[in-house]
């Protein structure tokens, strides 16, 4: 099956170089390149692609807005792009349901492997960038939780214990030795979590994880 890409930055060299590279992969196809958010979201509309890459900066509809536009009308799953690894903007891009973001000068590999990743249905984020998120969210100033706990009550004990451990940023096999279990059994919980909070990825559990006070909350009890 073809993964179908759009590339959207208003920069032609980076457009057109991230396009070169995924073009010539026989898995993926670029369908369209345009230089603005405006363009970006009626591309999606027209195109109906696998995936789409945004440059959060752009001109007419940043990327942000873009991604917001896009994940509430169709299926097509955002990558944000930035120049900066401080980009103020990466929580705000997550919460408007981005599945990935990496920096520009991401690896030509590790671009190609993000492609393939988010359209498998998984989320991705450069490592510096997780840090920085999960960081944001550890210290003791950062936000008080703004969803209500009781949104958590349709979680199994297990399942709250999963959430905490995808809010600390631990992968399934870490999660697996945490509780004891198989990684198809943490696989099925993340499922689970994902499914009954209406989470469209590992992502959005962690930002859910901190909004509801589980972390600062400390670990659930056993089952």
């Amino acid at each position: 099956m073809t993964i179908r890409v759009v590339v959207a930055d208003d920069q032609e060299l980076v457009r057109s170089g991230f396009a070169m590279i995924l073009d010539v992969q026989e898995d993926i196809e670029v369908v369209a390149e345009v230089g603005d958010g405006a363009a970006a979201v009626a591309a999606v509309e027209r195109l109906a692609p696998d995936v789409a890459l945004l440059d959060v900066r752009m001109p007419v509809l940043d990327g942000i807005e873009a991604c917001r536009s896009i994940s509430a009308r169709s299926a097509c799953r955002t990558v944000m792009l930035t120049t900066f690894g401080s980009d103020e903007y990466v929580y705000e891009a997550l919460h408007a349901g981005a599945s990935g973001f990496l920096l520009k000068d991401v690896r030509r590999d590790d671009l190609v492997h993000a492609v393939r990743v988010v359209a498998a249905g998984e989320s991705l984020l450069a490592p510096s960038v997780a840090r920085r998120l999960i960081e944001e969210y550890t210290a003791a100033t950062v936000r008080a939780p703004v969803l209500p706990a009781e949104r958590l009550e349709v979680l199994t004990a297990r399942e709250r214990e999963t959430l905490l451990h995808l809010g600390r940023g631990l992968s399934n096999a870490e999660i697996a030795a945490a509780l004891v279990v198989s990684e198809h059994t943490v696989k099925s919980h993340v499922g689970n979590v994902l499914a009954k909070l209406g989470l469209r990825d590992r992502i959005q559990a962690v930002i859910c994880a901190y909004e509801t006070g589980l972390i600062a909350a400390g670990a659930p009890s056993g089952e």
